[in-house]
C-alpha cells in the first residue's frame, strides 16, 4: 500500500509539501501541486481524511440551507455557490427546508457535531439559536433574504431601491393605477419591495390604492391567481407589479385568458431576471439580480470566517439594473 512517503519520492518533494498541498492547495505553486498530484494518481494514494480532519478540525464541507429549491432564482443561487465551493476545494451540502425552522436547525447543527464546517442561510432566520459550545459564534452568512440587525455576516440587494426604481419606470410610461402581487407575508423581500413601491407612488403624488394590492407567495400559481383579482376590479390596473418573475409569468397566463395584451392592454413586469423571463411572449420587463454571485461570495466570505480572515466588508449589498423588455409601453389613454 503506497503512503506519504512515496509520493513524496515520486514528486520529488518533501513530505511536508505532499501534506501541504493536499491540506491546503492554494498556498502552493501551480507547479508543484500539479506535480504532487501526479505522484498521488501514480502512486494510487488515497490519503486518512478522518485523520486529516481531526488534526485540521474541518470537514471540507459546506451547508447551504435553501427554502424553496425548485425556484428558479435559488437553483441560480446554488450553482455559483457549488463553483465557488469546489473551486476553493469545499464540498457543499444541500438542504431544501421549504421554510421550516426545525429542518434548518437540524442541518446547521452538523456544525456544532463537526461533520460541517459552516453554514449559507438564504432565509432571514438564524437556525443558532445559542453559541457554539465553546462560545463562539458559529460560522454562517445570511445571503439573499436577510436578518435585520442580525449577528451574522449579510450578502443583499436594496430591494425597496430596485421596486422603487421599477416602479418609477411604470409611473414614467403614465400608468397611475399600478397593481401589485406581493411575495410571503413574512419575507423581508416582500417588505421592502412593497415599501419601494409605495415610495414611488408617494413620490409621484398618487394615492396607493389597497384594492391594487394582492397577496402572493412567489409562485406561477399566486400570479395567475392575483392578477385574476385585479382584472376583475370595475377600474381594472393599466399595468402590473409582480415581485417576481414566476409569478408575472402566472400573470401572464391569466391576462392572456382573460383576452388582454400585454403591454397594449396592460403593461407587466417582474423581479429577478430569471431565464426563463427573455423568452415569454412578450419578453418580460424585470429587476435583474446577480444571482450566482450572491452564491460565489457568500461562499467565499463563509470560508474566511472558517479560516479566521479578516472581512473588510461584513454587510454586502450587490448592484440591480433595470432590464427593459417588450411587456411595458407608454400607457394609451385613448383605449
Amino acid at each position: 500500500m503506497s503512503n506519504i512517503r512515496e509520493v513524496a519520492r515520486l514528486a520529488g518533494v518533501s513530505v511536508a509539501t505532499v501534506s501541504r498541498t493536499l491540506k491546503s492547495p492554494e498556498r502552493v505553486l501551480p507547479e508543484t501541486r500539479d506535480k504532487v498530484n501526479a505522484a498521488v494518481e501514480q502512486a494510487g494514494y488515497r490519503p486518512n481524511l478522518m485523520a486529516v480532519q481531526f488534526r485540521s478540525r474541518r470537514t471540507g464541507n459546506l451547508v447551504i440551507l435553501v427554502p424553496a429549491i425548485a425556484n428558479t432564482f435559488f437553483a441560480r443561487v446554488i450553482s455559483g455557490a457549488q463553483q465557488a465551493a469546489q473551486a476553493a476545494g469545499y464540498r457543499l451540502l444541500l438542504c431544501d427546508t421549504q421554510g421550516r425552522e426545525e429542518v434548518e436547525r437540524e442541518f446547521a447543527a452538523l456544525v456544532h457535531a463537526h461533520q460541517a464546517d459552516g453554514v449559507i442561510q438564504l432565509r432571514a432566520y438564524d437556525p443558532f439559536e445559542s453559541p457554539s459550545p465553546n462560545g463562539d459564534s458559529p460560522p454562517l452568512v445570511n445571503a439573499c433574504e436577510v436578518i435585520q440587525g442580525g449577528r451574522h455576516p449579510t450578502i443583499s440587494l436594496d430591494n425597496r431601491a430596485a421596486a422603487k426604481a421599477m416602479t418609477e419606470h411604470l409611473i414614467g410610461l403614465g400608468h397611475r393605477r399600478i397593481g401589485l402581487v406581493k411575495g410571503p407575508k413574512s419575507s423581508p423581500l416582500t417588505r421592502d419591495r412593497v415599501s419601494g413601491y409605495h415610495d414611488a407612488l408617494s413620490d409621484a403624488g398618487i394615492a396607493c390604492d389597497p384594492a391594487l394590492v394582492c397577496h402572493g407567495d412567489f409562485t406561477l400559481t399566486a400570479g395567475f391567481e392575483g392578477a385574476g383579482a385585479l382584472l376583475q376590479l370595475a377600474e381594472r390596473p393599466t399595468a402590473l407589479f409582480c415581485e417576481n418573475d414566476e409569478m408575472a409569468i402566472g400573470a401572464l397566463k391569466r391576462i392572456k385568458q382573460q383576452g388582454l395584451r400585454v403591454p397594449e392592454d396592460i403593461s407587466l413586469v417582474g423581479f429577478d431576471d430569471i431565464p426563463f423571463a427573455a423568452y415569454c411572449d412578450p419578453p418580460l420587463t424585470t429587476i435583474a439580480q446577480p444571482a450566482e454571485v450572491f452564491g460565489q461570495k457568500a461562499v467565499e466570505m463563509l470560508i474566511a470566517l472558517i479560516e479566521k480572515k479578516p472581512i473588510a466588508d461584513r454587510h454586502v449589498v450587490l448592484p440591480f439594473e433595470l432590464t427593459l423588455r417588450d411587456s411595458t409601453a407608454v400607457l394609451d389613454r385613448d383605449a
